[in-house]
């Protein structure tokens, strides 16, 4: 791809997943909040730190861009169903910022997967 779009989409998805890392290996109190209501405190909130680590830098990764975007879709997907089942849209007074911000990921890595559909290894036949 020659546009530098994929690109951008690629670095504010990973931007996105990698800022929220300091809330979740911290402790921030928002953090620990979020995953005592969803009974994942505190190995879901390691846990989930992680996997974002990881989908971050897989989006950074020409050969693992698809990769990257499957898994924030995962993540991100879980962290929507959360919001609208067992947190709320608002979060501690935050006024909806986290659930748009999950929302927002969640379709930039619907564009950017099929941005790099054709990359996909058991897709590469039928597309």
């Amino acid at each position: 791809m020659k546009s530098k779009i994929p690109f951008i989409l690629r670095l504010t998805v990973a931007i996105i997943l990698i800022q929220t890392l300091r809330f979740k290996f911290t402790a921030h109190p928002d953090s620990v909040y979020i995953f005592e209501q969803v009974g994942l405190e505190p190995y879901g909130r390691i846990g989930i730190g992680v996997l974002e680590l990881i989908a971050g830098i897989l989006l950074l990764i020409p050969k693992t861009v698809w990769l990257g975007a499957i898994l924030t879709l995962g993540i991100i997907g879980g962290a929507i169903s959360m919001h609208l089942t067992k947190i709320g849209i608002e979060v501690n007074n935050d006024k909806g910022t986290l659930f748009i911000t999950a929302i927002t990921t969640f379709i930039l890595s619907i564009i950017i997967l099929y941005l790099y559909r054709r990359d996909i290894p058991f897709l590469k036949s039928r597309i």
